[in-house]
């Protein structure tokens, strides 16, 4: 497994195209992780759009969007298929996070999360408002995932540092 950054090191910039549903509309754009500086941004990536644990782990994080954005935080759900799927997806499923198409896995190769056989680990990374890597999780097995508890305990601390 490719190490990916380091915690204090400077989280790698990518743009990635995508969308995010909100109300019936699913609004496709382009998101650049540096564009979002001056606020927190949770990184998920997951294997698959309509998997049994991607979908629990999405629907857990959507749910609880208004906990992140207490924190001052974005939430952004990075897997390898394309727009079109992120969109089913998030109309089936009612996801209200941004959905990133990482095709060609350059921004997972990035991260250190590619893998044999699943594409990508699953793994959440904590950005700061600075950009800096502050807290991460990488999935050995990737059939369980980060809370969001545990994602909101970490970005506390990360408000508090």
């Amino acid at each position: 497994m490719a190490s990916g950054p380091q915690i204090g090191s400077p989280a790698p910039d990518f743009t990635l195209p995508g969308g995010v549903l909100t109300g019936d509309t699913f609004e496709r754009r382009d998101h650049t992780l540096s564009a979002a500086r001056g606020r927190a941004v949770v990184l998920a990536f997951y294997p698959g759009d309509n998997t049994a644990v991607c979908t629990k782990q999405l629907c857990s994080y959507s749910s609880g969007l208004e906990t992140f954005e207490g924190l001052d935080a974005e939430i952004w759900g990075i897997s390898p298929q394309g727009v079109d799927s992120h969109e089913s997806f998030a109309r089936d499923h009612g996801l209200r996070m941004p959905l990133l198409a990482d095709t060609g896995r350059e921004t997972a190769r990035a991260y250190g999360v590619t893998a044999p056989g699943i594409g990508v680990r699953r793994s959440v990374f904590l950005i700061g408002p600075d950009g800096v890597l502050r807290w991460k999780h990488v999935a050995l097995l990737g059939a369980t995932f980060q809370s969001l508890d545990t994602l909101a305990e970490q970005l506390s601390g990360i408000r508090t540092a």
